[in-house]
């Protein structure tokens, strides 16, 4: 009787493990495209990225260089301070993107330019993503908003 409740016991554990670790494969499976690493115009000038690979480009979108084309396809430069990424997103912007303004794209890094699949702009006039402010921080370009 003994024997048995430790046997049921070894099997029940081994069960949790195999559940556990089939769930943990299952969860990175899936994320496996999820998960977006941000990057700032200087980073990806020195290490460009794959061209299948997706991530996050951030930083300020560049004065003097947004450029509406034909249909809804728009052309910009993202900058840092230090260097630029030229831009091209098809779709409809966000109401509060402008020139000088923080952003962040999600897309991938093909021929030299970053080709966007969705473009997330500041949320008021103070507003600028952590990543971006910090990127900004690092290049030594940031400036804090002014307050009212």
């Amino acid at each position: 009787m003994k024997g048995l409740k430790k046997q049921r016991r070894i099997q029940i554990i081994l069960l949790a493990v195999v559940a556990l670790v089939t769930a943990t494969a299952l969860v990175g499976y899936a994320m496996r495209d999820g998960i977006n690493f941000f990057r700032s115009p200087t980073q990806v000038a020195t290490e460009p990225p794959a061209p299948n690979e997706t991530f996050r480009l951030g930083g300020l979108v560049e004065g003097g260089t947004l450029a509406r084309g034909q249909g809804e396809t728009v052309r910009f430069s993202v900058t840092d301070g230090n260097a630029s990424i030229p831009v091209t997103f098809t779709g409809i912007l966000p109401d509060l993107f402008a020139e000088n303004q923080g952003m962040i794209g999600t897309g991938r890094y093909v021929d030299g330019t970053f080709e966007a699949t969705e473009i997330l702009a500041k949320h008021d006039e103070s507003y600028m993503p952590k990543e971006v402010v910090d990127a900004l921080k690092e290049q030594g370009v940031y400036q804090e908003p002014e307050t009212n």
